[in-house]
């Protein structure tokens, strides 16, 4: 009965349209009444849920990517990516979803790269005559990334909630992070392979590209200090966030000058809203694995699921079908405190590396993004392209279609995933 409530009133809330992390707690507030529960037990569970070191990642990296975008580092990469291939047709393509993965490694959020990009990239696109419509989609589609390529937020919640190491996460997604990408551009370009209307940017000169680059260098070597402190064991993921934050203040401050004191309450403010919404998620979230965890439900849901099947294959696979599903729902965070309780004991037991696992799930989570109704890229991208989500959804297929072949890919072949972080050593 107990898994009847927290499920039903959970999805009934949704359908309401209350937000999800408040649908969560009111779940989980409803399945501690039900037991007969003291009620004070929500403020400790709430607080367990986010007083961890490790997330102390996530306000920093958050900060950095508002910073690196206050500093106007987009704006660069993205000259400098043109100045070396938008001369090309569909150059454009390469461009936004080039940029997307340096700035992903510089944000680690899928929203805030589309923020960051979609102000500047969707007009350039539409200036060399592109769909409106098929600019913003791609804008949307490259934006997941930010959740693969490292810095990723949800790895750091994955490792928080697993016991994997952040390391290894970060390592083991930068070539599916790179596959997903090289897919986006296959699709986009058999979107406008029969265009004849795009225009062709005029090749730039040597000295032209010397320059984009030295503008965006700062910017490029951010996620080499990032990730390579962390490779190196020179500082955890943690303390590589609040390196990342004082470089990035150096870079906007000292080195760009773009960012004055002036410009110090609006970044700092804006990346304590999107903080304090994360943390608010991942501790409604608890309270509601918690409950799903004490009252036996998450033994019950994996023992059913084990019990349609003993092949890995199919286990996999159904697994890819209920993330697929939940993240046109909810968003990673929630989706990893949801969900788990139940999978996290079916894929330790056959075999699958549970760290290339979270990368998998993490990138599920990623086409949830660009997928009604919850798809967070595309209200972020239809806000900046000023059109209705009903306009941008026809425009996705394509993309959806990319991301699902990449799983399909790293499900079956797990080296793409295992491939770096075997290679030296990390797991």
């Amino acid at each position: 009965m107990i898994g009847f409530i927290l499920i039903a009133s959970f999805f009934l809330l949704l359908i309401l349209k209350v937000p999800v992390a408040t649908s969560m707690g009111l779940s989980a507030l409803l399945g501690i009444s039900y037991l007969g529960m003291d009620i004070g037990i929500l403020t400790n569970i709430f607080y367990a849920a986010i007083a961890k070191n490790s997330l102390l990642a996530i306000p920093f990296f958050i900060l950095t990517g508002v910073i690196m975008d206050y500093a106007g580092i987009s704006t660069r990469l993205i000259d400098f990516a043109n100045a070396m291939i938008g001369h090309k047709k569909g150059g454009l393509i390469v461009v936004t979803v080039v940029v997307a993965c340096f700035f992903a490694a510089i944000s680690g959020s899928g929203p805030a790269t589309v923020a960051a990009l979609g102000g500047v990239l969707i007009p350039a696109m539409e200036r060399d005559n592109y769909d409106r419509k098929f600019a913003t989609a791609l804008v949307a589609s490259s934006g997941g990334i930010g959740m693969v390529i490292p810095p990723s937020i949800p790895f750091v919640i994955f490792a928080m909630l697993t016991g994997e190491s952040i390391g290894t996460m970060f390592m083991a997604g930068i070539v599916p992070g790179i596959l997903m990408g090289l897919f986006f551009i296959i699709a986009g370009f058999l979107e406008v392979k029969k265009d004849d209307n795009i225009l062709v940017r005029e090749k730039a000169s040597k000295d032209e590209r010397i320059s984009s680059f030295k503008e965006a260098l700062w910017g490029i070597i951010t996620p080499v200090i990032i990730l390579g402190g962390i490779y190196s064991g020179i500082f955890t993921a943690t303390e590589a966030a609040g390196v990342a934050v004082v470089y990035s203040l150096f870079v906007g401050v000292v080195i760009y000058k773009t960012i004055d004191f002036k410009a110090f309450k609006k970044l700092f403010l804006e990346a304590t809203l999107s903080s304090s919404v994360i943390m608010f998620i991942m501790g409604s979230a608890g309270l509601f694995t918690w409950i799903l965890t004490t009252s036996g439900v998450a033994g019950q849901l994996t023992d059913g699921l084990l019990s349609i099947s003993d092949s890995p294959i199919v286990l996999i696979l159904m697994m890819q079908v209920i993330l697929l599903i939940a993240g046109c729902f909810v968003d990673s965070a929630s989706g990893f405190y949801l969900l788990l309780p139940i999978l996290v004991p079916i894929v330790r037991q056959i075999g699958y590396p549970l760290y290339a696992f979270g990368v998998l799930a993490t990138v599920n989570f990623a086409i949830g993004q660009i997928t009604p109704p919850v798809g967070s890229n595309l209200f972020v991208a239809c806000n900046i392209a000023d059109m209705s989500m009903s306009d941008l959804v026809s425009r996705l297929g394509r993309f959806v279609m990319a991301g699902l072949v990449a799983i399909l890919l790293m499900a079956f072949f797990p080296q793409i995933i295992t491939f770096l972080p075997n290679l030296l050593g990390m797991n």
